[in-house]
């Protein structure tokens, strides 16, 4: 076959021809006289570069600012001393292999590169055998620079597959909204890699259907290594991969030829496996958005853009796939393979025969996860889940900043709060600062549950009183005390029912019971009276801001300003249970207590201070801090120890430097939004209610009679499941996803 017109990367900006004119006689002037070619032979081939095919070569005119030519003739020499086929450069007249020259008025680096056999593999037949042959040159390339080292291999430049991330931030400028989710959702899943364990070397960096020359079923020649530099190997697979699917009719089983020839050669392990997809889904995202970037620069120039359809149909069609079933159509032929189900089996045995039955697995197939990051759970099987249950891990599983300050305490010390430690101050200080004034002393503990159970004991000792009141369906925590306060466990299986210094206020459900709030809450009175009515008398309400496991449901207006304006008039004490819904789950506010207008007396917290590490926390006011100081010393043996402070202190950064806040609110409108679209298409769906990120779909059989639709919840859980997104049923009738 004839050699073909090297090509690098995406057709660049065309020239007027009288420019275009120009440049090649610029361009044939320096080969003449650089390399001997004949002048009249010398033709502009396509590309960003400005690039010549003549009678001795190809010339190569680099225009990139930050390239590195003598990184990219290292590589080429390793390859070429390999046998590989690769375009090296041919010394010029006076023995150089890159020249500096001067075109268009600028001095650019220049080289003759030998001409190489063979067409673009997009004008190929995309056969079984040549795919294989495909992969199979990449993994020979990777083997021959195995070892290879240069001071300019550290580099990075925008098409890095690794940090393809950066790149997510350019979504909006795709016009095309079905192009752009998929984009988004690209950039999702790379979010979710963990590359950590994928074995690292030299790489091409952009081994695409134009830069693989092949003659029938063999690859000739692999050109253009000015992307190359050091990363995780599968990247190039994945490159490959992507522009594969620009190939008609091309299927991810078709594409797993590429991916055995590679695997003949050097075996992928199984992080590179898990990696693949994503990998090879950022890619094409990543061409999307340089694409659509493009178009708005300079809409003139339709061929600078041009990848922006060639990358829509593959991107649409596999941005819909579910990444293990990606994974395993892709890597069926690899020589290392997972065995995770028998080992989940055993995991449930082992499981059994030590812990106690009333620990339950969620989902009808219990999950074996073995790794997190940020919003996504990783299974021993590789398959990648994304997390809408998480209300712990509040900035993201494995919060690299939190995992770091929690690392380098642990590894100075930790101790107890019996020694002075500026963390335990500084943390304090902190959280404080986040509440309204009045709100200055804080204990901290190691949970929720011990957090209320502390809560309860500052309110009788502030109010002299013993009894307490809760709203119906709340659960405060795991102590026996807890227990005993909670109508979540006491009202339901196994529970002892409701102790005699336990007072219920029904639960302010608008949707069930169809009553403002403001009558809701003229029943926190009615209790209040009841109970005197028995010669008790009530030492604090505690309340959720938003009911959790009471159902996901947002308190009314003004429920909780009339409950406590009752609360406080017959004595007793308000306490605000964050628990679940603190630190800017809710969007519009930091804390939830903040939505109805109120400032109580106690708050308490727990589940995402820590990000997973065990912390908890109790802030009331001087005067209640100073009832509780009766001469009893209180100490909670790890409660505020520096490690856990260090945990704090992060969260709280994170949440501060991100903006996580505001980004519950948008992302939480938007995801109501949605929701809400679903209730009109589907009868099953009563109520969709939340705020910010603290969402609930309440499912019932019957509009009239709101009959819960509890097993059909169950049975959407378990099928979100299989389709990789985590969800989870509440509330008392176990109908609110």
């Amino acid at each position: 076959m004839s050699p073909v017109q090297h090509h690098d990367g995406p057709s660049g900006p065309s020239h007027p021809s009288s420019k275009q004119d120009a440049l090649r006689d610029q361009a044939a002037e320096i080969a003449a006289r650089e390399w001997g070619a004949s002048p009249d032979q010398v033709v502009r081939l396509s590309g960003e570069n400005l690039n010549y095919l003549c009678d001795v070569g190809v010339l190569k005119v680099s225009v990139e600012e930050d390239c590195d030519l003598d990184l990219e003739e290292a590589v080429q020499h390793v390859l070429e001393q390999a046998g590989l086929p690769v375009p090296c450069a041919q010394p010029s007249k006076t023995g150089e292999r890159v020249v500096d020259v001067e075109i268009d008025g600028v001095q650019r680096p220049a080289r003759m590169q030998r001409r190489l056999p063979g067409v673009q593999w997009r004008e190929a037949p995309a056969t079984p055998d040549l795919l294989a042959n495909i992969g199979s040159m990449i993994a020979h390339i990777h083997q021959a620079l195995a070892g290879f080292s240069h001071s300019g291999s550290g580099r990075t430049h925008p098409w890095s597959l690794e940090g393809a991330g950066m790149h997510r931030k350019c979504t909006p400028h795709i016009q095309d909204e079905a192009l752009r989710r998929a984009a988004d959702r690209a950039f999702q899943l790379h979010a979710a890699l963990d590359l950590s364990d994928c074995p690292r070397g030299m790489l091409h960096g952009d081994v695409n259907n134009e830069n693989i020359l092949v003659d029938g079923e063999d690859v000739t020649a692999v050109l253009d290594f000015g992307d190359c530099l050091e990363g995780p190997l599968v990247a190039d697979l994945a490159i490959t991969l992507a522009y594969a699917f620009q190939h008609e009719g091309m299927e991810l089983e078709t594409a797993a030829a590429i991916v055995e020839g590679y695997d003949r050669v050097r075996p992928l392990d199984l992080s590179e496996q898990q990696a693949l997809f994503p990998l090879m889904l950022a890619r094409l995202a990543t061409s999307a958005c340089f694409a659509a970037v493009r178009e708005e620069t300079d809409p003139a120039h339709a061929t600078w853009y041009g990848q922006l359809q060639s990358t829509r149909e593959p991107l649409l069609k596999l941005a819909e796939t579910a990444p293990r079933d990606a994974e395993t159509a892709l890597a069926s032929a690899c020589r290392v393979r997972r065995g995770a189900c028998e080992e989940t089996a055993s995991l449930v045995e082992r499981r059994r025969a030590h812990l106690p039955g009333v620990l339950s697995l969620s989902y009808a197939s219990p999950l074996h996860i073995v790794q997190g990051r940020g919003q996504y759970l990783s299974a021993a099987d590789g398959r990648v889940y994304l997390d809408l249950v998480n209300n712990v891990c509040h900035v993201g599983h494995c919060h690299p900043q939190v995992v770091r300050s929690l690392s380098e305490q642990a590894g100075a010390l930790n101790t107890n709060t019996r020694y002075l430690h500026e963390n335990v101050l500084a943390y304090t200080e902190r959280l404080t600062g986040t509440l309204p004034d009045g709100l200055d002393v804080c204990f901290l503990v190691n949970s929720g549950s011990e957090a209320n159970e502390l809560a309860l004991r500052l309110a009788r000792a502030a109010t002299g009183r013993h009894d307490v009141m809760v709203i119906d369906g709340a659960y405060h925590g795991s102590t026996g005390t807890c227990i005993e306060m909670s109508p979540y466990k006491f009202k339901g299986p196994g529970g002892a029912g409701k102790s005699e210094w336990v007072h219920v206020v029904p639960a302010p459900d608008t949707y069930r019971r169809g009553v403002s709030g403001e009558g809701l809450a003229g029943e926190v009175s009615e209790v209040i009276q009841a109970a005197a009515a028995d010669g008790r008398s009530i030492a604090g309400f505690f309340a959720e801001p938003l009911l959790s496991c009471g159902g996901q449901i947002p308190l009314p207006a003004g429920y909780l300003a009339e409950a406590f304006a009752h609360v406080r008039a017959a004595g007793g004490v308000c306490i605000a249970d964050e628990v679940q819904v603190g630190f800017g789950r809710v969007g519009e506010a930091m804390w939830g207590f903040e939505l109805q207008g109120v400032v109580p007396d106690i708050v308490v917290m727990g589940k995402p201070i820590g990000n997973g590490h065990p912390l908890g926390a109790v802030v009331c006011t001087r005067a209640i801090a100073d009832a509780f100081d009766c001469g009893m010393e209180f100490f909670s043996t790890f409660g505020g120890n520096p490690v856990s402070c260090a945990c704090g202190l992060a969260v709280l950064d994170v949440i501060e430097e991100k903006g996580l806040q505001d980004r519950a609110q948008k992302l939480g409108q938007h995801f109501l939004k949605g929701l809400r679209s679903l209730k009109k298409r589907h009868e099953i769906i009563g109520d969709v209610r939340g705020s910010g990120l603290f969402l609930g779909i309440e499912l019932v059989r019957n509009h009239e009679t709101l009959e819960p639709a509890d097993s059909e919840a169950t049975e959407i859980v378990n099928a979100m499941r299989q389709r990789g997104v985590l969800l989870s049923t509440d509330g008392p009738l176990h109908n609110v996803i």
